[in-house]
């Protein structure tokens, strides 16, 4: 051991020697031959820890603080600590405490301030003891400060006692002193790895790197950018992204060590004990800009001095005041930056290819610091074992986190029951929240040291599989117990708002834990855990959405089929019966489930992870008259009693699944906009009833048609509909659609209607009229800006749009998703551009991506948009001014902003209101809430979901035609060769379009008949009925080239 710094109460050990001060390493020959497991310094006294757990002390004993009545100026054995194998120590002014191996604490010195954790009414105690109100919990960790106490266990609680004048305890302002440890509740489930304590000021490193600070703060020792002491523990942000592993503390200073090898330091400067080379104080952690060259493994503090020490020249740096020689520089002087404590200092690597066998050659093990006197712990050349690099954790004094190894042991026991020991283990484990949060991190590239608001620092695949491996089905204890401590201690007591981002790790990794998705543990596991899911407070809920939405799609997958399977779970119980003294819990119980789902749905909107209709619960239909529960909301609605969201649960309301339409699937969607219809049309007709009767008595008012009928010619079919429709009142939109066309005589079926629409739409979207632009790369069309047309036809496309939804008829438009979008109030995206325009689209994304920074001289772009007018090129400007404002780094991302906003918004504003004050002018009203806008664009045009198999079972056969038929079979034999295309065709010549109806092919009644005429005819559709003519082919080949023939010569209803 080698020590320097004041001797003037032989607190370095040296014996009786004449001087003071020792200005220069000296070596300590008391240690030779013995190895030094940890030194603690207080301000006139040290103590020392060797390898076999024996405790030496030395210096003043004024205050009881060597634990022995022995002499001073030497180290002396401890005796009353003779029967423990003390692991570490750590020092206060003149108190001490010392670590068994069995988690307990020791302590001694000076007790005025209930530093000693002990009651006494003695001003000191001389003889070490122990805690006895840590006696239950396992402590990993101790440390001092002057006057103040930390100790950490290892389920990660953080224990805090003695003076409290500068809120040095993390306990709030109540206390001024504390006598007996207590908890500092407010870190509670944050995975720590460290603590240490300075003057009056103390400090918590977690296994990620957040550093929180708390206690006096004069001279900026908690870098937290302000003079001002902490009562409560404070994270220290600036330092959250530089990968600390290492903490120490000065008097009024603090150094941390960076997983690089980096030092920062911060708080008094007087003595240049900061080694920035200038005696300022700093508020704000700051680098050693002259340690930055080398990687430095060890650093320690003193009083008003730091030490560093860096493995590659073997050297130890220290900077700081000097005047006890306590720097080891050969004299008394403060150095303001880094400078080579005095020795014959050697590298490990060069002391292993070193071959002569100098005793004058030092390889540093460990160093040490603290008072006036700093310690190197030393091996010869000969002899050396690599130095202590404090970036690598000590896995002996860690918290419990689920890992490897301990998954190993609990497995080990696998006959009969398990000892007590590890239940207590497991249950210590599955009970804290910090141990789970610091289990499962990502190691690889140190990843965990990232974790923010947008990474959670979780390795889940490795969470997977750990968990697998504890919850096996040959290990029922081990499962129970987990479940056991997770129900009674783990998930109640999770709180809404955690102290910082490491707590909200478990909340995803538990739906990784088998036991959760077990149907018998919905009740007492994963409900309890939703419910704590939506009881979190904004900002941390916000934080878990982020993490929720970077999740691979199968891991997001898995938490939303837990949280559908809990509410299938619920909803058959309904179907047993559920007494009426249940009922209001089974309805929270329901409710926590489905408010999950629509947060996971929330993310998924944002982000599109998983499609959307795998939030569907097909079998909601079973369990639930959706008609009901649909009026049930909207009267619901009506009285403003948002019942699902917190206002009226009472027993008797039930929870309305409209509230969460995202559940329904689009044969769920359909019974609703029936229903909708329904109610509204009844609403309609009954109005008509009332007014048909009042008129037998009063001529004056006329009667009314329960239909809304549409009489038009087929040769002015817009002018005619355009006439109807226009004085038609609002209501009348709701009834039943029925359609004459003069001078035929037909009924209504249905086969008309679907005529009317085929037709309407192909002349509205005819090109002489020049009311939509057509998209060649994307065959989308969109709102022309140049259309001479006035806002009518725009209002009147709305209006059919409307009506085909009502009336369950799917139209052929080819609108890109972002029409859908605006009707249901949601912003088009760029993914809206991509889709209507792809190579634009494109464009704009490559300049999102764009990294280097000369996008002005790569792109030459402003904020504006080029148009073609008429064969004519116009620039329109996206913003005022926007032909002198280029687009750079800084506003990229508005300029791309403001190109969709023009294209979908801006340009076409007139033309699209028109379009939508039609389309809800039919379809307005609540119903709409419900859908999503790619469900929305299936109610309208169909969806390409096809399922040729249902096609053919569903098909009807006339005259002679069954299913079994020659020819029917050899149609359909041709019919599943086809490619894609040509069945897609096949729909478009029958059916009028290539696509279903949201229902799907069920809904799609194809009919099929003889006809005459043998081989030399073509099939023939009726479109409007779904009716196709099949002559009565002799063979296979023919059957195929007449039925390609008729499907190639079909011109369809579209703008092309």
């Amino acid at each position: 051991m080698l020590c320097w710094g004041n001797a003037s109460f032989g607190q370095l050990g040296l014996g009786g020697i004449d001087e003071e001060i020792v200005v220069e390493p000296r070596r300590c020959d008391f240690f030779l031959n013995k190895n030094v497991r940890d030194v603690g310094c207080g301000s006139r006294h040290t103590v020392f820890v060797l390898d076999d757990g024996t405790v030496y002390t030395c210096g003043c004993n004024d205050l009881g603080q060597l634990g022995h009545d022995r002499g001073r100026k030497k180290p002396e054995q401890v005796g009353a600590l003779d029967a423990q194998n003390i692991v570490a120590v750590s020092c206060g002014e003149a108190h001490t405490l010392a670590l068994n191996d069995k988690g307990q604490v020791f302590s001694w010195g000076l007790a005025v301030d209930g530093q000693i954790g002990i009651s006494t009414v003695e001003e000191y105690v001389r003889v070490p003891r122990n805690i006895k109100s840590l006696s239950e919990v396992h402590i990993i960790e101790v440390a001092c400060g002057y006057h103040h106490s930390l100790a950490l266990s290892r389920e990660s609680n953080i224990y805090a006692w003695g003076q409290n004048r500068h809120g040095q305890l993390g306990l709030g302002y109540e206390r001024k002193r504390e006598s007996s440890p207590r908890h500092i509740k407010s870190l509670s489930g944050i995975p720590f790895s460290q603590i240490a304590a300075g003057g009056a000021h103390s400090f918590a490193l977690t296994l990620s790197g957040a550093v929180f600070g708390w206690g006096r703060n004069k001279f900026g020792q908690l870098g937290l950018n302000d003079e001002v002491d902490r009562h409560v523990p404070a994270l220290l942000k600036s330092l959250r992204s530089q990968k600390i592993v290492h903490i120490c503390c000065g008097e009024d200073h603090t150094a941390a060590l960076t997983k690089e090898g980096g030092v920062f330091t911060f708080g008094a400067g007087g003595y240049g004990q900061l080694g920035h080379n200038s005696t300022n104080h700093e508020i704000n952690p700051r680098k050693v800009f002259e340690l930055m060259g080398s990687i430095v493994t060890q650093i320690a503090c003193g009083r008003q001095h730091t030490l560093a020490f860096v493995p590659s020249s073997g050297r130890i740096y220290s900077f700081g005041l000097g005047g006890n020689g306590q720097l080891g520089t050969g004299s008394t002087c403060n150095r303001k930056s880094p400078f080579t404590v005095k020795g014959n200092w050697m590298s490990h690597s060069d002391n292993c290819q070193c071959a002569h066998n100098s005793e004058a050659y030092f390889c540093v093990k460990k160093i040490f610091s603290g008072g006036d006197q700093s310690f190197a712990h030393y091996f010869h050349v000969q002899n050396g074992l690599p130095p202590d690099d404090f970036r690598k954790c000590n896995c002996s004094r860690q918290i419990w986190t689920v890992n490897n190894e301990l998954v190993q042991r609990w497995m080990q026991f696998s006959s009969g029951r398990l000892p007590l020991e590890i239940i207590n283990e497991i249950d210590t484990v599955f009970s804290s929240a910090a141990c789970l949060n610091g289990s499962f991190l990502s190691t690889s590239n140190n990843d965990h040291f990232r974790t923010s608001t947008k990474f959670s620092g979780i390795d889940m695949n490795a969470a997977r599989l750990l968990f697998h491996k504890l919850i096996n089905p040959a290990q029922p204890l081990i499962a129970q117990q987990v479940a056991a401590s997770l129900e009674k201690n783990l998930i109640p007591n999770l709180t809404s708002s955690p102290p910082d981002i490491e707590c909200l790790r478990l909340y995803l990794t538990l739906p990784e834990c088998p036991l959760m998705t077990d149907g018998n543990n919905f009740l007492s596991l994963a409900i309890p855990f939703g419910t704590a899911i939506i009881n979190l407070e904004k900002a941390p809920l916000k934080v878990l959405k982020n993490w929720w939405s970077l999740l691979e799609h199968p891991l997001f997958m898995k938490i939303v089929q837990l949280f559908k399977d809990i509410v299938l779970h619920l909803l058959k119980l309904t179907k047993i019966g559920i007494p009426v003294s249940e009922r209001r819990i089974f309805n929270t119980f329901l409710n926590t489930a489905l408010k999950v789902l629509e947060i996971l749905h929330g993310v998924n909107e944002s982000g599109q992870i998983i499609p959307y209709d795998k939030f569907y619960i097909q079998e909601v239909q079973d369990f639930i008259d959706i008609r009901n529960d649909y009026i049930n909301w909207i009267q619901q609605q009506a009285f403003g009693m948002d019942v699902n969201h917190g206002l009226a649960e009472g027993p008797d309301v039930p929870v309305t699944i409209c509230t969460y339409p995202f559940v329904f699937d689009a044969q769920a969607k359909t019974t609703l906009l029936q229903t909708d219809a329904v109610l509204q049309m009844q609403m309609a007709m009954d109005q008509a009833h009332r007014q048909n009767f009042s008129s037998l008595f009063l001529p004056v008012v006329e009667s009314v048609d329960p239909c809304l009928i549409l009489i038009v010619r087929r040769d002015n079919i817009v002018g005619d509909a355009m006439e109807v429709l226009r004085k038609t009142k609002n209501i009348d939109y709701k009834k039943p659609l029925k359609v004459i066309f003069v001078g035929e005589e037909a009924v209504d079926a249905g086969g008309v209607r679907k005529e009317f629409f085929l037709l309407i739409m192909r002349e509205l979207l005819d090109p002489k009229y020049g009311m939509f632009r057509y998209y060649e790369d994307s065959r989308l069309i969109w709102f022309s800006d140049q259309t001479f047309e006035d806002s009518d036809l725009f209002h009147l496309i709305g209006v059919v749009c409307g009506l085909a939804i009502y009336n369950f008829t799917i139209v052929d438009l080819h609108f890109p998703l972002a029409l859908y979008k605006k009707l249901l109030k949601k912003k088009p995206t760029l993914d809206d551009l991509k889709e209507l325009m792809p190579d634009v689209g494109r464009s704009m994304q490559q300049l999102l991506d764009y990294s280097e920074d000369d996008i002005e001289e790569t792109f030459c772009l402003n904020f504006t948009i080029t148009v073609e007018n008429f064969g004519a090129t116009e620039v329109k400007e996206l913003i005022p001014n926007g032909a002198e404002t280029p687009v750079n780094e800084n506003n990229k991302q508005n300029f791309v902003n403001a190109y969709v906003d023009y294209i979908f918004n801006h340009s076409v504003a007139s033309l699209f209101n028109a379009f939508s004050a039609g389309f809800h002018k039919v379809c307005g009203g609540k119903v709409l809430e419900l859908f999503q806008p790619n469900e929305l664009q299936a109610m309208v045009i169909g969806n390409t979901n096809y399922d040729w198999k249902e096609l053919e079972n569903n098909t009807e056969y006339k005259g002679e035609y069954w299913a079994d038929h020659h020819t029917i079979k050899m149609f359909w034999e041709v019919f599943h060769e086809l490619p894609l295309e040509k069945k897609k065709q096949f729909l478009l010549f029958l059916t009028g379009s290539d696509r279903i109806p949201i229902l799907g092919m069920k809904s799609l009644k194809l009919v099929i008949q003889p006809t005459g005429g043998g081989n030399s005819f073509l099939p023939v559709a009726h479109t409007c009925f779904n009716l196709l003519d099949l002559p009565k082919y002799t063979d296979k080949e023919t059957l195929k080239s007449k039925l390609i023939q008729a499907i190639d010569h079909y011109e369809g209803f579209s703008l092309v």
